[in-house]
């Protein structure tokens, strides 16, 4: 084995495969007449619910979308497809208003897969309640 496959053999050992999805890019967002439509997963487009349509993300998948030009961010669930293009996401209307970006329409922006925590244990450890020889 030469030193580069020495190191590339290094390098892949030690990345995770959890690796959280990040892009940049143009953020549209969905126009009205697209109320009560049906989304690519059979739900019903909501205006004021915080979805989104990614062209390869998994439904359901939840996503932090940054708008670069005030710093402001929404989590939505992706709920819909959209064609690969010029922009890397669709956002509801409610999504688009809480990023401030329904004046310009289309905004530069930054999208990360929002890994969700393992869940907790639903019912907690038990505690053994014994008693000592001595408080007999």
């Amino acid at each position: 084995m030469n030193l580069c496959s020495i190191l590339l053999v290094f390098l892949l050992s030690f990345s995770s495969g959890n690796t959280a999805y990040t892009a940049n890019g143009k953020a549209s967002y969905y126009a009205d007449r697209m109320q009560g439509q049906r989304t690519a997963n059979g739900e019903r487009y909501d205006k004021n619910q915080l979805t989104a349509a990614h062209s390869t993300l998994p439904f359901n998948t939840l996503v932090e979308v940054t708008n670069l030009a005030n710093g402001k961010s929404v989590i939505v669930k992706i709920n819909d497809r959209m064609p690969k293009g010029s922009r890397i996401i669709d956002l509801s209307k409610a999504a688009a208003k809480e990023i401030d970006m329904i004046r310009a329409g289309v905004s530069r922006v930054t999208i990360k897969e929002v890994i969700p925590e393992e869940k907790q244990q639903d019912v907690p450890f038990v505690v053994s309640d014994t008693k000592s020889e001595k408080t007999k």
